[in-house]
């Protein structure tokens, strides 16, 4: 068979709908807009790709992160660093199965299901892909607005009422190019790893008992209350929505649509996503062991809220900026997840349900949806309250992960509608052993949240 015959068989195999489907590609107005050099040293052609994977790796350090991480490492020390390796590696996995399908095809994750599933099945993934962008979103309102009380003294309110602010931010941005959407997100993941080596290197952890944390152990299957947080690191760490996202913004490359230039395309996409998640398991790692070494040992192991480990970093560090550095990465934690939250919602809804609405009425939306439950907490329970909504919203990403990794899996190891992209049968067991680990952690929670 040849290329141009497998190519459209293989379009022919996504093509379940109707025949009058309108067949845009994933985010038109950016689509094949960042040119890549086809000639000359890999340097070149990878800086060319540099960006989608440090956009993805957003949404592994988002300020829900850092209440998991804060809770894990000030109860448990560095014991759930085993955890946030392991679903770090998870990450790297199932965004380079996603970067795989969105070039191979042509086709963004939701519009893939859109094309293989019948339309009650979509109706329901949507509903949990939106429920897990809402429960991001969730997560970036009470960071953003912690961050702004801790730096600027405004109520959490109002900060979370300040947020909506942040469509027009993207806008800008988006109006600019793609590139410097990018560059933006980038210039903001440096200021946050830069505060956590600092931090990192005031605590002094040790290092021996760093690389034990490593090492797994059975008690965190076992005891409930580290499951619990484990799970929320998972959540927090494999994001749902990025798995969308990613399938889509690795198509805004301008490389050859052919056999060989998707599979160069492939091969570099996936060196960047794998390259920014280290530095996303860098920084998660980063927030533990500070956890860990200034609150567990030091009577402090009671802490799991964002202001607390605030007031509390500096005089234990002995380092008079520790708190300040912390409250600035919050913000620009706060401030990258914006942009990588609306665009996968866009994608979503664009990719499921062919519905097109401006970008600001988008944004507008889906943060309102995440602003109204946290002024109602924070009205009636006041920061405690922020601080449990946060914890639960990972959990509750974590509980979506399942609805968004199968039918990834399923779609990269089928050969007829992936051709010879289809991913080894080595890669496909370990992808299916990584859904099934999924599947069970999140019944073992659901179970001993009924039952236990």
């Amino acid at each position: 068979m040849t290329q141009i015959q497998e190519a459209t068989a293989r379009q022919r195999a996504w093509k379940f709908a109707s025949p009058d489907e309108d067949d845009r590609p994933s985010l038109p107005e950016v689509n094949a807009t960042v040119m890549v050099p086809h000639t000359g040293s890999w340097i070149r052609r990878l800086i060319a790709f540099i960006g989608p994977g440090y956009m993805i790796s957003v949404g592994y350090m988002d300020p829900g992160n850092w209440a998991t991480d804060l809770a894990g490492g000030a109860q448990f020390g560095y014991t759930l660093l085993t955890v946030i390796m392991l679903s770090n590696l998870m990450a790297i996995l199932l965004q380079a199965l996603s970067a795989r399908l969105g070039i191979a095809t042509g086709r963004d994750l939701a519009q893939a299901c859109r094309d293989h599933y019948p339309r009650p099945v979509n109706l329901a993934l949507w509903l949990a892909c939106e429920l897990a962008i809402i429960a991001c979103d969730l997560a970036e309102v009470i960071g953003t607005a912690i961050a702004l009380q801790l730096l600027f003294g405004i109520p959490l309110i109002g900060g979370a009422l300040i947020t909506a602010l942040d469509a027009f931010l993207l806008l800008l941005l988006m109006s600019r190019g793609f590139r410097y959407l990018e560059a933006f997100v980038i210039a903001l993941l440096i200021v946050i790893a830069t505060c956590f080596a600092i931090q990192i290197a005031a605590a002094a952890p040790p290092v021996a008992a760093i690389l034990h944390g490593f090492i797994p152990s059975p008690e965190i299957v076992t005891n409930h209350a580290m499951l619990y947080i484990a799970m929320g690191i998972i959540g927090a760490t494999v994001m749902p929505h990025n798995l969308y996202l990613h399938s889509s913004i690795v198509q805004t490359r301008a490389y050859k649509r052919t056999e060989e230039g998707r599979r160069d395309a492939i091969k570099w996409a996936t060196v960047d996503s794998t390259v920014a998640l280290m530095l996303a398991l860098f920084v998660n790692a980063a927030i533990l062991i500070v956890a860990a070494a200034a609150f567990h040992n030091s009577g402090h192991a009671d802490v799991a809220e964002i202001g607390q480990a605030y007031e509390l970093l500096s005089p234990l560090l002995g380092l008079g900026i520790a708190s300040t550095l912390f409250a600035v990465a919050l913000l620009a934690s706060g401030l990258n997840s914006t942009v990588t939250a609306t665009l996968a919602g866009q994608i979503v809804m664009e990719g499921f349900l062919r519905l097109r609405i401006p970008h600001w009425a988008r944004r507008l939306l889906t943060r309102s949806l995440a602003i109204i439950p946290v002024v109602f907490v924070t009205a009636i329970y006041g920061e405690k309250g922020t601080a449990d909504l946060l914890v639960l919203s990972q959990v509750v990403l974590s509980m979506q992960l399942p609805f968004a990794v199968i039918p990834l899996v399923q779609f990269v190891t089928n050969r007829e509608k992936m051709g010879s992209f289809t991913v080894s049968r080595s890669i496909a067991v370990l992808s299916w052993i990584v859904a099934a680990i999924i599947l069970v952690l999140n019944f073992k929670l659901l179970y001993d949240t009924i039952f236990g």
